[in-house]
């Protein structure tokens, strides 16, 4: 029998995996270096990105997170994070955008509230996909990983271009819609409309209710 080719296609115990990308200090609290320098009032533009991850995204991860982890599903983690303390090595992107965060930094700790247990993986990129800076499609295949469940942030930055490239690898994608975020609404949606043809996209409640009735 010939395999169904479609994107919507079930996750499989023993080949999936969940990366999520940059929640570390650096990009996802007030004090982290992407905000360093600005006013109070500049802040103000990000208040909207700040509710979503207090509110949804993080709550939301951690709920997958334990999901996962009760079945056995390996979840991993990327952050930006060079490796050197002056950031020689950052891809030019990084450089132009003035993104340096050194190697050990408190800004490439994974935030507490989802921070790794044991010893999950946590893999330090120094480009906006995972895939371009670093070993990950390596480190994937040796977990014997098909399905690639993804969130995290930037949903039109980090994000997008992960799920881009593991599709083009050959991953089976699947975005948590609603354990992503970026800066504004409209932001989001358009990522999420933009990708869509590149992933499934479903629900962290979606998402849960499919690894429970795997176990």
């Amino acid at each position: 029998m010939s395999e169904v080719l479609s994107r919507n296609i079930p996750l499989v115990l023993g080949q999936s995996a969940f990366l999520i990308i940059d929640v570390q200090n650096f990009s996802c609290t007030p004090e982290g270096g992407e905000f360093t320098g600005k006013s109070a009032s500049e802040m103000e533009a990000f208040d909207y990105y700040f509710q979503q991850l207090s509110t949804m995204v993080l709550p939301n991860i951690r709920r997958l997170q334990t999901a996962c982890r009760e079945a056995h599903i390996e979840v991993l983690f990327t952050v930006i994070e060079s490796l050197t303390l002056d950031g020689r090595d950052r891809g030019l992107d990084y450089k132009i955008t003035g993104f340096n965060v050194p190697k050990g930094s408190k800004d490439a700790q994974v935030i507490n509230s989802v921070s790794p247990v044991s010893d999950e993986i946590v893999i330090p990129k120094t480009s906006s996909s995972v895939f371009i800076s670093t070993n990950i499609d390596y480190l994937l295949r040796n977990l014997n990983c098909r399905h690639l469940i993804i969130s995290g942030v930037l949903t039109d930055q980090c994000v997008e271009s992960a799920v881009r490239d593991a599709c083009d690898l050959n991953y089976l994608v699947t975005l948590v819609s609603d354990a992503c975020a970026t800066f504004t609404e409209t932001r989001h949606r358009h990522s999420l409309e933009t990708i869509k043809g590149y992933c499934r996209q479903c629900s962290t409640e979606e998402l849960i209710r499919e690894i429970n009735d795997l176990i």
